[in-house]
């Protein structure tokens, strides 16, 4: 006769592992994305909670994995305040590497800064 003994990580027709080998997957992808800080330590969290009934006999199970990511580099730029407009409004410009209308050394040519838009609260 065929032994029919499983690990519980087998149980569910191998939904417990299918679990964890998708948080892998996002693990090993995030490990990948040159969008983070490649040293960033990555954590998968296996949970499983077993639950029996009162009589002891009916045991429920609940298992999760849960993936803890790194998150992505931060964006930078740089803002210069360029003073005030005509209407006493202070202009605030991100600054571009190079003169807008110069050419770089590739042809190409450098457009205008964007200047950020201000709310004022009334």
């Amino acid at each position: 006769m065929e032994d029919l003994k499983k690990s519980i990580l087998e149980m569910a027709h191998g939904a417990f592992i299918e679990r964890a080998d998708y948080e892998m997957s996002r693990i090993i992808d995030n490990i990948m994305d040159p969008n983070t800080k490649a040293t960033d330590k990555r954590k998968l969290t296996i949970t499983m909670e077993l639950a029996p009934d009162d009589s002891r006999s009916n045991v429920s199970v609940k298992f999760t994995a849960k993936s803890a990511l790194a998150s992505t580099n931060p964006v930078r730029t740089n803002l210069y305040i360029a003073g005030s407009d005509s209407n006493s409004d202070v202009q605030v410009v991100e600054m571009v590497p190079q003169i807008p209308g110069q050419m770089n050394l590739y042809g190409e040519e450098q457009d205008q800064p964007v200047t950020l838009k201000l709310v004022k609260s009334c």
